[in-house]
């Protein structure tokens, strides 16, 4: 197992980023490249630094301040009385611990709720608070392995669909601006060669072009 691996199994799977890096994952690249201190996952509290400087061979840090401190796992709570029905909140939140639809109230799974924070600033009506488990227990203390493990899980199940949702996306942009292309003068109302058909030309060509690009390489 790569040390990348071994540090990424220590960090609590919160996904909150307040690391500074986009996942726990990321993190530990960064760690295990000389990037990152091991001080800076509020999360895993005191004991996290201890489980990063035990694989890494440093010396246990305090927690850096300026990523936070360590405190009860909290969960998310929504009120459902001033709740829109956005879905911006389940857009970001990493484990997909929330559930709803567009204009309908949604609502918070708590076993798959991290506490990351991350829909706090994302609802634009302020419906969202966060509630401790237990005030007297913080880091891995209130955050068992278990609920680490099924958070990362569900984190990675989440990360390969919107993966793959955006590759479909892609290709049916790419099918359609190649449909647009190859009938461009039913576009451009049978102006084949007038400047609005070579403008219309150039931008899905572009668009054509950005698709392919984005598209993963097919060894």
């Amino acid at each position: 197992m790569s040390l990348i691996e071994q540090l990424n199994n220590a960090l609590p799977q919160t996904q909150c980023t307040r690391c500074g890096y986009p996942d726990c994952q990321r993190y530990a690249q960064a760690i295990a490249l000389g990037e990152a201190d091991i001080n800076q996952c509020p999360p895993g509290g005191t004991e996290g630094v201890e489980r990063l400087a035990a694989l890494t061979g440093k010396p246990a840090l305090p927690l850096n301040p300026d990523n936070g401190f360590e405190g009860p796992r909290t969960i998310a709570i929504i009120d459902e009385a001033w709740c829109i029905g956005c879905t911006l909140c389940i857009a970001v939140c990493p484990t997909d611990a929330i559930v709803g639809t567009n204009k309908r109230m949604h609502t918070v799974v708590e076993p798959y709720c991290t506490g990351c924070e991350l829909c706090i600033p994302a609802c634009p009506v302020d419906c969202i608070s966060l509630e401790p488990i237990d005030i007297h227990l913080s880091g891995w203390a209130s955050w068992p392995q278990e609920m680490a493990n099924i958070a990362r899980q569900r984190y990675d199940v989440r990360t390969a669909r919107l993966k793959r949702e955006a590759t479909e996306h892609d290709e049916r942009m790419q099918a359609q601006a190649v449909e647009k292309l190859a009938d461009l003068p039913a576009h451009t109302k049978g102006a084949e060669h007038a400047p609005e058909a070579d403008r219309k030309r150039a931008i899905i060509e572009a668009a054509l072009a950005k698709a392919k690009a984005r598209q993963p390489s097919k060894a």
